[in-house]
């Protein structure tokens, strides 16, 4: 069952797109569904081999398969060497946490939250590519990181809570960052009309 900040988190969202965002946005009704979805679908656990996993991890996983298969050839490379690398600094960020977890300093979400957000903003320039990679990054690690687990006696539920806790709030701060790129790019240009109607004025 998803934590708290996750149904949180994706409730606002689903709620902004449905009823808040431009109707013309051609996102707005895929997003909103792939949210219901997932949240409907938080509650509902099975068994693959020696795995425990949750459906809405493994249906993040798809969708976000889906959208990047949709991109040109070298986008699609790019998007898969970028979440590839997000996976490996997944896994190695839970690792450390078991053998060395003093250098957790404060709450373990916030911390993947923004980590793993900075990294995405490093790697994509788009909104759309940062939510894929991170989403179908941290995927693929909770998956490489459960078969390293499998290694010893630690039970491990592939996107269970804390997951989707962690998965939302990187989104948030994803959603939350690109506003304030737009919001910037908005006051500037609005700045230099403003001044160039001076300048012809004067």
């Amino acid at each position: 069952m998803g934590g708290l900040m996750f149904y949180w988190i994706s409730w606002s969202f689903w709620v902004y797109l449905t009823f808040l965002a431009d109707k013309k946005n051609l996102y707005r009704r895929k997003l909103s569904a792939i949210i219901l979805i997932v949240l409907l679908l938080s509650n509902i656990q099975f068994n693959l081999g020696e795995f425990d996993i949750h459906a809405s991890g493994l249906f993040l996983l798809m969708i976000c398969y889906i959208f990047i298969s949709q991109e040109k050839r070298g986008a699609i490379f790019y998007l898969f060497i970028c979440s590839l690398i997000v996976s490996i600094g997944y896994v190695a960020f839970h690792l450390f946490e078991i053998f060395d977890p003093v250098w957790i300093i404060f709450k373990k979400e916030w911390m993947l939250g923004i980590c793993f957000g900075y990294l995405a903003i490093l790697l994509q320039k788009t909104l759309k590519g940062r939510l894929l990679i991170t989403i179908c990054g941290t995927m693929q690690g909770e998956f490489l990181y459960a078969y390293t687990l499998s290694e010893f006696p630690f039970p491990y539920e592939i996107s269970g809570s804390e997951y989707l806790d962690a998965c939302a709030l990187i989104s948030a701060l994803l959603v939350g960052w690109s506003a304030i790129e737009n919001a910037s790019t908005f006051i500037q240009t609005h700045y230099h009309f403003f001044e160039k109607g001076k300048q012809k004025s004067s």
